[in-house]
């Protein structure tokens, strides 16, 4: 080859030549024996797997409950601040739906740090933005859930404590029928008390007492202070009374009579007495 024709051709062929090699080499690391990584710190990993490499240790605590691991294991990672970088994950993982309930693990070990969170709930539909506010320095810090205002938790209303009444068709029988000489209660006093079949005062019952000539209308529960089924007549001396109590057709007790008393002292005045109307 002659001086002139090596001048023609210039420097193509030196050009060629180093694109054939370069395509080569990167045929060569690229597909026939790629570089593979193997034991690399874990600071020189991709966000992604960063995130999956702060789950694992996450996991792990809530496994063993070793927090001075869980911290070595983070610090491999190079974050400025750990707990934050956790929150700031699970904060993603809530905006993305948590399908396998990640974020309470990564709070879980967050708090363990030191940090502040606010762990998830299924009543909870505030939106997760805990990167988004920052303290002084750059840190960022869990969005709050807003304090459920408290509310008044009602009284169940009581239910209203039954009456007692008579036993429909019962007549009233005297159970006790007795003298009362106290000189300190008005005289003639008839005491009347009317109980049901449970030996419970009956309220409003009516009771009528009659006498020759007369007659008069009674309610028991009218004086509470002294029962529900309480009432009270006054006699007059020498005169029969009858008691009945409604609807009773007729007298529970008849020819009742003040009785005439005696006092320490010897002094005579007039009685009363003591009826107690059950029904049996």
């Amino acid at each position: 080859m002659s001086a002139d024709e090596k001048n023609q051709r210039g420097p193509w062929y030196l050009l060629f030549g180093l694109a054939i090699g370069l395509g080569l080499g990167l045929l060569i690391s690229w597909v026939i024996a790629p570089v593979t990584y193997t034991d690399t710190a874990p600071i020189s990993l991709q966000a992604q797997f960063k995130d999956e490499y702060r789950l694992m240790i996450a996991r792990a605590y809530q496994a063993n409950g070793d927090l001075g691991r869980a911290q070595s294991r983070l610090a491999l990672l190079g974050d400025p601040d750990p707990g934050a970088a956790l929150v700031a994950q699970a904060d993603r993982l809530l905006a993305a739906g948590d399908p396998d309930d990640s974020a309470a693990v990564l709070l879980a070990l967050a708090e363990a740090l030191g940090e502040a969170v606010v762990y998830p709930t299924a009543a909870d539909t505030s939106t997760p933005t805990a990167a988004a506010a920052a303290l002084p320095g750059g840190r960022p810090t869990p969005t709050r859930r807003p304090t459920p205002t408290p509310t008044a938790v009602s009284s169940p209303t009581p239910r209203p404590t039954p009456t007692p009444t008579p036993t429909p068709g019962a007549r009233f029988a005297v159970i006790v029928r007795e003298e009362i000489c106290d000189p300190t209660l008005p005289p003639g006093l008839l005491q009347i008390e009317v109980q049901n079949a449970a030996r419970q005062p009956i309220p409003g019952m009516e009771i009528i007492i009659t006498w020759p000539g007369g007659q008069e209308r009674l309610f028991t529960g009218l004086k509470p202070e002294l029962g529900n089924g309480y009432a009270d007549f006054r006699m007059a001396p020498g005169v029969s009374y009858a008691v009945r109590l409604l609807p009773d057709s007729v007298p529970a007790a008849s020819d009742l009579r003040a009785p005439a008393c005696t006092a320490a002292d010897g002094s005579s005045f007039t009685g009363g007495l003591r009826l107690l109307l059950r029904q049996p």
